[in-house]
């Protein structure tokens, strides 16, 4: 397999084979802009339930917005009845969405209790009647994200996976846990590998991959098509394009200067500003800076504890820009 090859999603050619996975709270169109931008060929957008009480709240509406966003535009349900599956996909096709997607890994238990996301993975009559529907229901490409089954015993991943090809859908995100597992323990990249075998249709490895060398390591154990990068994408966005730089030469690529990643996380937070306003925009940015903070500078707690007190847009940017100036002197080539 060519671990360069650029994935292709029916009419769609990615520019490379690594994606931003959907994660609740996280992939918004910000940070989505924002990985596309630092190298990501595709970003899912996260989790929109197809419940119709919820289609006109404020959240879904943030969560289906992708104005100006880079195609193709990947947008994620969730949901446990296949007519409701097959509108929401629908509605969203006709609000500009160029690729559904279909959560059936998540494992968060609100989304388990209603027999959604990984849930679903226990009733594979259940999975075959909803991918059926939706794929019928549009005219873009369907994709599906899977674990390798409900639990240890039971790693229905194979069984899942040629279900979802003979429906039609065009590739295939695996976790490589079981939604008993969680986000805990060894990733199971052995199943991984026999699900790509299984099918013909794109596979994509997700699960622990935070590290060029780890990149590498999971395309050659599993044979798959792509990697789909979550967690390690928290703080540090600019991932793609090193593991993209390190598949295609063998070499590492220097990271971001000190002056670089000042004008990612200030742009960053400027957008999520202009998204969500400023109350909400300065608060879910809170995060984001905790996240970059932790990773690169854990000597700076006091100075993160002291940005999550602050209620203004304005203050909390000049703060930011202020402590990065100074790191600048101190630390002028380091990430």
């Amino acid at each position: 397999m060519n671990s360069l090859a650029p994935l292709q999603i029916g009419r769609f050619t990615l520019i490379n084979n690594l994606i931003v996975a959907p994660m609740a709270g996280v992939t918004d169109r910000p940070f989505r802009q924002l990985c596309k931008r630092l190298g990501a060929g595709m970003a899912v957008s996260e989790m929109v339930s197809v419940n119709p009480q919820l289609r006109h709240t404020l959240k879904t509406q943030r969560r289906t917005d992708h104005f100006g966003e880079v195609e193709p535009r990947c947008i994620q349900i969730a949901g446990a009845d296949p007519q409701l599956m097959a509108e929401a996909a629908q509605m969203n096709v006709d609000n500009g969405a160029d690729i559904i997607d279909i959560n059936m890994g998540c494992p968060a238990k609100k989304v388990c209790h209603v027999m959604a996301g990984s849930a679903l993975l226990r009733d594979e009559k259940l999975v075959a009647q909803i991918l059926n529907a939706v794929v019928n229901a549009v005219s873009v490409p369907v994709t599906l994200k899977i674990r390798t089954g409900w639990n240890p015993e039971n790693r229905n991943g194979v069984t899942i996976a040629k279900i979802a090809e003979s429906a039609g859908i065009q590739s295939l995100a695996v976790h490589g846990r079981t939604r008993t597992c969680g986000y805990v323990g060894a990733v199971d990249y052995e199943t991984i590998a026999q699900i790509k075998a299984s099918v013909q249709i794109p596979v994509i490895a997700n699960g622990d991959i935070d590290s060029p060398e780890k990149a590498r390591y999971v395309l050659e154990k599993t044979g798959v098509d792509g990697l789909m990068i979550g967690r390690a994408a928290q703080g540090r966005p600019w991932i793609f394009r090193e593991i993209q730089h390190y598949l295609m030469t063998g070499n590492y690529l220097a990271p971001p200067t000190m002056a670089e990643i000042g004008e990612i996380l200030t742009t960053h937070l400027a957008n999520l500003y202009a998204f969500y306003g400023e109350y909400s925009g300065l608060r879910i940015a809170r995060k984001h800076l905790s996240w970059y903070l932790d990773k690169h500078h854990p000597d700076a707690r006091v100075f993160r504890q002291q940005l999550n007190t602050v209620t203004s847009a304005k203050e909390q940017l000049q703060r930011l820009q202020d402590f990065l100036a100074e790191t600048c002197v101190t630390r002028p080539n380091q990430s």
